[in-house]
Parts: structure tokens; C-alpha cells; sequence
């Protein structure tokens, strides 16, 4: 009994995360990214507006898809596809050399993105106005979500994520329904972090250890010799 609730709860949290339209980014310190955009085609053309396909058993051409987030600010690493709830989506990995810039693409041009330097590092994204185009009959029930997802890599001072809890990872999570994004309702995000990384300070963090158990085993040396009897 205990075994299926637990179960239970693992699915019920695998499907509150599953997002008709999500950004997940990893911020470099320099200002570099990875985007990974995971996103319905029905919500694709509702809330940027493109001219994909609606019908599930149409083909999607991929390489449509790339040149659609293929820019001089993003460079589209790979595109999958599959299929969930009637519906195909997308699946795109995206590199961005500066994550401030990555309004500039058209894909992501209902977003303001800012990156600042001071006594630590500031990200900070609004989400503007969506497309609002007319998508029909999808399957939409209007609980469906979007999502951004927020990888950081160093240690979050402050941030405005809605449930104020860090997960695993340094990740931060902003939701909201997707009827509203359609709608253009504001979405605002915002990090502080500090200046120096996660990776920086585990690689310390191994080295003094390392350092540590080689004093240790030269310590453990010197006693064992010294306490040699002297020979008759």
C-alpha cells in the first residue's frame, strides 16, 4: 500500500511537470547559455505565432523548426520531436553566447532578458506580450502550464521564484497557465547570484582535501619511522 502511494506521488509529480511551453536555461557566469525550449506545437503557433502544422498527423518538417530559432544569436544545437496527449511537440537545444542578446531572436522577442555585474550577478527576465493567435480545438483543458526553468552556477542570494524553494541543482522554477501567457500576462523573473561558481568552489573544496590527505600521509610516514628502535 505505502509502495503505490509513493508511486502515485512520483507520477503526480512527473505530470505537474509536464509544460505545453517551457524554457529551461543554464547560465554560464560569463553570460553564455544553453537553452533547451520543450513546447507543444498548438502552443507554439498560439503564443509565437509561427506557421507550423496543427494537425498531429501532419508532417513537421525539422528543419523548419531550426530555421525558426536560427539566428545570429542562437545557434540551434538539435531538434527531436514526439508525442504526448494527442498533440507533437518540440524539442530544441539552443547555444547563446550572450543571453542578454537572445531578445534579439525572433522566437524569444516577447522576452527582455538583463545580466548585470555588481557586488554579485544579476539575471532578470520578463515575458511581454505573446502572439495570442487562434490555435482551435487542441485538447487544451485550461489548467495546461508553461514553464521557465532556471539553472544558476553559483550559490542564489535572493530570487522572486513563487515557491522561494531551491531544488536540486541551484534550479529555480516560474510557472504560469497557459491561458494567461496567451493572454500576454506578465511573467517576471528574477536571481541574484554570487560571483563565484559551484564548480570553482567543489574543485577548492577536492584540492584542499587532496592536499589535506597528502600531509597526512607524509606525516603518518615521519611517525612510523621515527619510532624505529635504534639498531644494537
Amino acid at each position: 500500500m505505502l509502495i503505490a502511494v509513493l508511486v502515485s506521488i512520483a507520477c503526480g509529480n512527473v505530470i505537474a511537470r509536464k509544460y505545453e511551453y517551457e524554457e529551461e536555461i543554464f547560465l554560464s557566469l560569463d553570460g553564455s547559455a544553453t537553452v533547451y525550449v520543450n513546447a507543444s506545437v498548438p502552443a507554439l503557433v498560439a503564443l509565437r505565432g509561427v506557421s507550423l502544422p496543427l494537425d498531429p498527423s501532419a508532417r513537421l518538417d525539422r528543419a523548419l523548426v531550426r530555421d525558426i530559432y536560427e539566428t545570429p544569436v542562437s545557434r540551434v544545437a538539435s531538434v527531436t520531436t514526439s508525442r504526448r496527449e494527442g498533440r507533437r511537440y518540440v524539442h530544441l537545444r539552443i547555444e547563446v553566447d550572450d543571453i542578454r542578446r537572445l531578445g534579439e531572436a525572433a522566437p524569444f522577442a516577447w522576452s527582455t532578458y538583463r545580466y548585470l555585474e555588481g557586488d554579485t550577478f544579476e539575471f532578470a527576465q520578463q515575458m511581454h506580450a505573446a502572439a495570442g493567435k487562434e490555435v482551435g480545438n487542441v485538447g487544451w483543458g485550461g489548467d495546461e502550464l508553461i514553464g521557465v526553468r532556471l539553472h544558476l552556477p553559483s550559490k542564489i542570494t535572493d530570487h522572486n521564484a513563487p515557491s522561494r524553494r531551491i531544488e536540486r541543482g541551484n534550479i529555480l522554477v516560474w510557472e504560469q497557465l497557459l491561458r494567461e501567457r496567451i493572454k500576454g500576462t506578465p511573467l517576471d523573473v528574477q536571481a541574484r547570484m554570487e560571483k563565484e561558481s559551484i564548480l570553482f568552489r567543489t574543485l577548492a573544496l577536492f584540492g584542499a582535501m587532496a592536499v589535506l590527505v597528502v600531509f597526512t600521509f607524509i606525516a603518518a610516514i615521519w611517525f612510523v619511522r621515527s619510532r624505529k628502535p635504534a639498531s644494537p
